[in-house]
């Protein structure tokens, strides 16, 4: 065989090999081209996805940014609605604060002026026993016995003020009634000497108070003696004739043993006559 066919089949066979190894390379390149396809498909989905999620996510945070947006708005509303109901309900607080201490000063002026009230009451009280200490011993111990439970009730405060003044206007009223009023009284009693006798006693009003014994011959009239400041009483049993005929008439009109009239008695006879 020639040379030169033998190197042509030798080319050709080369060239066979060659197209060959270049086939492969193609369909190799061409896989991998459809590999790189399919994998840039993947990407391109994925990224499609990622995008369609970042927007899904973007368009949330808008919404997200925009309800936080009216929330912060609606709750600075609410606050700035709270803020104007706390000053309000504040300045109400203020005022009924203030009510209140106004109410608390009236409360505590009214319990110091009927605290100063019931003060001036039991001395009241004390001073109209003192003036009743001092009158003629004619029921004395009762009525002196009203005025010092009428001070023990006002001082122990079982006595409220309007019932202190009610009774101790009452109490100054049956003085007044008394010193205005004329008693008789048939009752033993003690003369000067200790003697013991039954005696009938004129008291008119807290002027006069007088007695004369049941035989008609013993008469006397109360007198006043005032010794270092301090009051007491006692029969004058020395009277005149004038003086014992006074006594005895003015017995004699309120026993009904003469008619009634007007019985008029000696100054001297009064119990303040010989002070």
């Amino acid at each position: 065989m020639p040379i030169k066919k033998i190197i042509s089949i030798a080319v050709c066979l080369l060239a066979t090999a060659a197209f060959a190894d270049v086939d492969s390379d193609i369909r190799d390149l061409q896989l991998q081209k459809e590999t790189l396809n399919s994998e840039i498909q993947k990407l391109n989905s994925q990224i499609s996805a990622t995008d369609s999620m970042l927007k899904a996510d973007d368009k949330r945070s808008k919404t997200l940014q925009e309800r936080y947006k009216k929330d912060l708005e609606r709750r600075k509303a609410e606050i700035d609605t709270l803020n104007s109901k706390i000053k309000t309900v504040a300045s109400q607080l203020q005022t009924e604060r203030s009510k209140q201490a106004q109410a608390k000063n009236r409360s505590e002026n009214v319990k110091a002026k009927r605290k100063a009230l019931m003060a001036t009451l039991v001395s009241l009280c004390k001073q109209f026993e003192s003036q009743i200490a001092q009158t003629i011993p004619w029921e004395r111990e009762t009525r002196l016995d009203r005025a010092k439970s009428l001070t023990r009730d006002v001082e122990s405060g079982n006595a409220s003020a309007e019932e202190a003044f009610s009774r101790l206007k009452a109490l100054i009223a049956e003085e007044i009634k008394f010193g205005d009023e004329v008693a008789l009284v048939n009752s033993p009693l003690t003369r000067k000497n200790g003697e013991l006798i039954n005696a009938q006693i004129l008291r008119i009003g807290n002027q006069w108070m007088v007695y004369g014994d049941d035989n008609g011959t013993v008469y006397g009239a109360l007198v006043r003696k005032t010794v270092d400041g301090k009051i007491s009483y006692e029969w004058n049993e020395d009277l005149n004739l004038q003086e014992r005929s006074a006594v005895k008439f003015a017995l004699d009109v309120k026993q009904a043993k003469k008619p009634p009239q007007m019985v008029t008695l000696p100054v001297s006879l009064s119990i303040v006559g010989r002070e």
